[in-house]
């Protein structure tokens, strides 16, 4: 099992890192937030889930151990592969995604390609007293630079510029408490974006 992984950023294309441990390129899928924030020839830590299937060895990389647990979380629950976990981190923190299930807002969840109504339903359902709320902390000032990063990471991701930046600039007004960080502001702006948007 491959709990950990600690190198070198190769290349951070879209949601995927390759990390050099070894001499070895490890092939890592990420959330776009974490691919945003690698640089390639910068050192990378990395939290890991290995998924073993017949024809294939998967592995998943997460920067804290709050996305790590919520990832296995998500993959307990019915109808929710890594895929669609990953997806789901991609667009909810597990701050984000424990106050979701508290709350039992489906719509928190409408955003996720590959997961609807039902799978919302089942996803709350099922962490309901398994993934705690953390408490509410004020968000720190927007990165000077945070609006271009996510510009960058959206039109990475496929989404034409108008759209990003449009996208971007709506996600500082509807959500102001997403500007804190760089990844939270990739994350409404995708939420805005919505599944299917993208040209």
């Amino acid at each position: 099992m491959i709990a950990r992984l600690e190198g070198t950023v190769l290349s951070a294309v879209g949601g995927r890192l390759v990390v050099g441990v070894g001499g070895v390129g490890l092939s890592v899928a990420v959330t776009p937030q974490c691919s945003l924030g690698a640089r390639t020839g910068s050192p990378v830590s990395l939290r890991t889930a290995l998924i073993v299937r017949e024809d294939e060895l998967s592995l998943y990389g997460f920067e804290t151990d709050a996305e790590l647990e919520a990832f296995d979380l998500l993959r307990g629950v019915s109808g929710v592969g890594p895929k669609s976990a990953l997806g789901v981190l991609a667009h909810l923190a597990p701050d984000e995604l424990a106050r979701a299930v508290e709350g039992g807002d489906e719509r928190a969840f409408k955003a996720v390609s590959g997961i609807g109504p039902k799978t919302a339903k089942l996803i709350i359902l099922q962490l309901t007293g398994k993934i705690a709320t953390p408490a509410a902390a004020a968000p720190a000032p927007l990165a000077p630079d945070a609006r271009a990063d996510v510009l960058v990471a959206l039109t990475g991701l496929g989404w034409p510029e108008r759209a990003a930046s449009d996208a971007v600039e709506r996600a500082v007004v509807v959500a102001p408490e997403a500007a804190g960080t760089t990844g939270a502001l990739l994350r409404a702006a995708l939420a805005i974006l919505g599944p299917g948007a993208r040209a």
